[in-house]
Protein backbone atom coordinates (compact mmCIF):
# COMPACT_ATOMS: atom_id res chain seq x y z
CA UNK A 1 0.00 0.00 0.00
CA UNK A 2 1.23 3.16 -1.20
CA UNK A 3 1.82 5.61 2.02
CA UNK A 4 1.10 9.64 1.36
CA UNK A 5 4.65 10.35 1.05
CA UNK A 6 5.51 7.85 -1.56
CA UNK A 7 2.73 9.18 -3.27
CA UNK A 8 4.24 12.69 -3.53
CA UNK A 9 7.69 11.41 -4.41
CA UNK A 10 6.30 9.25 -7.68
CA UNK A 11 4.73 12.65 -8.96
CA UNK A 12 7.82 14.81 -8.26
CA UNK A 13 9.62 11.85 -10.11
CA UNK A 14 7.33 12.45 -13.18
CA UNK A 15 7.84 16.05 -13.10
CA UNK A 16 11.37 15.90 -12.61
CA UNK A 17 11.62 13.50 -15.74
CA UNK A 18 9.40 15.37 -17.20
CA UNK A 19 11.58 18.20 -17.09
CA UNK A 20 14.67 16.79 -18.08
CA UNK A 21 12.93 14.34 -21.52
CA UNK A 22 10.59 18.04 -22.43
CA UNK A 23 14.19 20.07 -21.80
CA UNK A 24 16.23 17.46 -24.54
CA UNK A 25 13.73 16.45 -26.81
CA UNK A 26 10.75 19.18 -26.84
CA UNK A 27 7.45 18.08 -25.43
CA UNK A 28 5.92 16.66 -29.25
CA UNK A 29 9.03 14.73 -29.44
CA UNK A 30 8.57 12.77 -25.85
CA UNK A 31 6.67 9.87 -25.42
CA UNK A 32 4.45 8.74 -22.64
CA UNK A 33 7.24 5.87 -22.26
CA UNK A 34 10.04 7.95 -22.28
CA UNK A 35 8.48 10.22 -19.11
CA UNK A 36 7.69 6.60 -16.97
CA UNK A 37 11.30 5.31 -18.12
CA UNK A 38 13.00 8.25 -17.02
CA UNK A 39 10.69 9.30 -13.93
CA UNK A 40 11.16 5.15 -12.86
CA UNK A 41 7.34 4.97 -12.33
CA UNK A 42 5.03 2.19 -13.07
CA UNK A 43 2.07 2.52 -15.66
CA UNK A 44 -0.56 2.55 -12.67
CA UNK A 45 1.16 5.18 -10.97
CA UNK A 46 1.52 7.35 -13.93
CA UNK A 47 -1.66 7.20 -14.35
CA UNK A 48 -2.65 7.85 -10.66
CA UNK A 49 -1.09 11.46 -10.76
CA UNK A 50 -1.77 12.37 -14.66
CA UNK A 51 -4.12 11.32 -17.01
CA UNK A 52 -1.74 12.33 -20.24
CA UNK A 53 1.74 14.23 -21.24
CA UNK A 54 -0.02 16.77 -22.06
CA UNK A 55 -1.54 17.01 -18.06
CA UNK A 56 2.27 16.35 -17.28
CA UNK A 57 3.36 19.14 -19.50
CA UNK A 58 0.52 21.33 -18.52
CA UNK A 59 1.31 21.32 -14.79
CA UNK A 60 4.89 21.56 -15.49
CA UNK A 61 4.24 25.12 -17.55
CA UNK A 62 2.28 26.37 -15.01
CA UNK A 63 3.98 25.71 -12.21
CA UNK A 64 7.60 27.02 -13.83
CA UNK A 65 5.62 30.46 -15.15
CA UNK A 66 4.85 30.33 -11.22
CA UNK A 67 8.20 30.43 -10.37
CA UNK A 68 9.61 32.90 -12.59
CA UNK A 69 6.85 35.25 -12.30
CA UNK A 70 7.91 35.54 -8.66
CA UNK A 71 10.97 35.93 -8.99
CA UNK A 72 10.53 38.72 -11.70
CA UNK A 73 7.77 40.82 -9.33
CA UNK A 74 10.32 40.24 -6.28
CA UNK A 75 13.02 41.67 -8.15
CA UNK A 76 11.43 44.53 -9.49
CA UNK A 77 9.39 45.90 -6.06
CA UNK A 78 13.00 46.23 -4.83
CA UNK A 79 13.68 49.03 -7.49
CA UNK A 80 12.01 52.41 -6.90
CA UNK A 81 13.56 53.90 -10.10
CA UNK A 82 12.18 53.24 -13.03
CA UNK A 83 15.54 52.94 -15.17
CA UNK A 84 16.85 50.76 -11.95
CA UNK A 85 13.80 48.47 -12.20
CA UNK A 86 13.78 48.06 -15.69
CA UNK A 87 17.36 47.29 -15.87
CA UNK A 88 17.53 44.95 -13.41
CA UNK A 89 14.76 42.78 -14.73
CA UNK A 90 16.88 41.87 -17.74
CA UNK A 91 19.87 40.70 -15.22
CA UNK A 92 17.36 38.70 -13.50
CA UNK A 93 15.99 37.58 -16.77
CA UNK A 94 19.16 35.82 -17.27
CA UNK A 95 20.30 34.96 -14.19
CA UNK A 96 17.16 33.00 -13.85
CA UNK A 97 17.47 31.21 -17.58
CA UNK A 98 21.06 30.61 -16.15
CA UNK A 99 20.30 29.20 -12.87
CA UNK A 100 17.09 27.07 -14.33
CA UNK A 101 18.11 26.18 -17.67
CA UNK A 102 15.81 23.37 -18.16
CA UNK A 103 12.15 25.32 -17.05
CA UNK A 104 14.08 28.12 -18.75
CA UNK A 105 13.99 26.05 -22.02
CA UNK A 106 10.80 25.09 -21.40
CA UNK A 107 9.28 28.61 -21.04
CA UNK A 108 11.15 29.80 -24.07
CA UNK A 109 10.71 27.21 -26.80
CA UNK A 110 7.69 25.86 -26.06
CA UNK A 111 3.53 26.92 -26.95
CA UNK A 112 1.86 27.35 -23.59
CA UNK A 113 -0.87 25.21 -22.96
CA UNK A 114 -4.27 27.12 -24.51
CA UNK A 115 -7.04 27.49 -21.83
CA UNK A 116 -8.79 24.08 -22.61
CA UNK A 117 -5.87 22.29 -22.11
CA UNK A 118 -4.38 21.09 -19.44
CA UNK A 119 -2.82 23.84 -16.92
CA UNK A 120 -3.83 26.26 -19.63
CA UNK A 121 -6.53 28.16 -16.96
CA UNK A 122 -3.76 28.36 -14.55
CA UNK A 123 -1.51 29.82 -16.91
CA UNK A 124 -3.99 32.46 -18.03
CA UNK A 125 -5.03 33.56 -14.84
CA UNK A 126 -1.38 33.75 -13.70
CA UNK A 127 -0.35 35.94 -16.50
CA UNK A 128 -3.70 38.30 -16.11
CA UNK A 129 -2.80 38.91 -12.57
CA UNK A 130 1.21 39.01 -13.45
CA UNK A 131 0.69 41.63 -16.00
CA UNK A 132 -1.59 43.80 -13.37
CA UNK A 133 1.36 43.66 -10.87
CA UNK A 134 3.51 44.52 -13.13
CA UNK A 135 1.22 47.74 -14.13
CA UNK A 136 1.14 48.62 -10.94
CA UNK A 137 4.87 49.77 -10.97
CA UNK A 138 4.55 51.27 -14.20
CA UNK A 139 1.99 53.27 -14.21
CA UNK A 140 3.21 56.12 -11.70
CA UNK A 141 6.60 55.67 -13.82
CA UNK A 142 4.78 56.54 -16.74
CA UNK A 143 3.00 59.48 -15.11
CA UNK A 144 5.84 61.17 -14.34
CA UNK A 145 7.04 61.06 -17.95
CA UNK A 146 10.25 58.41 -17.15
CA UNK A 147 8.39 55.39 -18.95
CA UNK A 148 6.28 55.11 -22.23
CA UNK A 149 2.52 53.90 -22.14
CA UNK A 150 2.85 50.63 -23.60
CA UNK A 151 1.01 47.57 -24.71
CA UNK A 152 2.14 44.54 -22.65
CA UNK A 153 3.10 42.63 -25.52
CA UNK A 154 5.31 45.07 -27.03
CA UNK A 155 6.77 45.84 -23.47
CA UNK A 156 7.51 42.02 -23.19
CA UNK A 157 9.31 42.32 -26.55
CA UNK A 158 10.79 45.21 -25.88
CA UNK A 159 12.03 44.89 -22.44
CA UNK A 160 12.58 41.13 -22.62
CA UNK A 161 13.04 40.06 -26.59
CA UNK A 162 16.90 40.58 -26.91
CA UNK A 163 17.85 39.08 -23.49
CA UNK A 164 15.48 35.77 -24.36
CA UNK A 165 16.94 35.62 -28.44
CA UNK A 166 20.75 35.68 -26.32
CA UNK A 167 19.08 33.17 -24.50
CA UNK A 168 18.29 30.83 -27.00
CA UNK A 169 21.46 31.12 -28.62
CA UNK A 170 23.31 30.32 -25.31
CA UNK A 171 21.17 27.30 -24.51
CA UNK A 172 21.73 25.61 -28.03
CA UNK A 173 25.66 26.16 -27.38
CA UNK A 174 26.22 29.18 -30.07
CA UNK A 175 27.51 31.94 -27.79
CA UNK A 176 28.27 32.06 -23.58
CA UNK A 177 26.82 35.89 -22.81
CA UNK A 178 29.53 37.97 -21.16
CA UNK A 179 29.04 40.80 -18.16
CA UNK A 180 29.69 43.13 -20.55
CA UNK A 181 27.05 41.65 -23.05
CA UNK A 182 24.17 41.19 -20.37
CA UNK A 183 25.04 45.22 -19.22
CA UNK A 184 24.43 46.32 -23.03
CA UNK A 185 21.11 44.40 -22.64
CA UNK A 186 20.06 46.20 -19.75
CA UNK A 187 20.89 49.67 -21.40
CA UNK A 188 19.18 48.62 -24.31
CA UNK A 189 15.68 48.08 -22.75
CA UNK A 190 15.89 51.14 -20.86
CA UNK A 191 16.68 52.90 -24.13
CA UNK A 192 14.02 50.80 -25.91
CA UNK A 193 11.61 51.60 -22.60
CA UNK A 194 12.31 55.32 -21.50
CA UNK A 195 10.04 58.08 -22.63
CA UNK A 196 12.11 60.61 -23.97
CA UNK A 197 11.21 64.62 -23.93
CA UNK A 198 10.08 65.93 -26.55
CA UNK A 199 12.86 68.46 -26.77
CA UNK A 200 15.42 65.40 -27.12
CA UNK A 201 16.12 63.80 -30.49
CA UNK A 202 15.23 60.08 -31.08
Amino acid sequence: MKTAKSGRDGRSRIIEGALRRFSQDGVSATTLASLRDESGVSVGSFYHHFASKEHVFGVLYADTLRMYQEAFLDELRRHETAREGIEAIVAMHMTWCGENRERAHLLISERPPRRDEPGGTEVSESRRAFFRQVSDWWRPHMKEGLLQPVHPTMCYVLWLGPATEMCRLWFAGAHQPTQDEITGLCEAAWQSLRQRPSSEPA
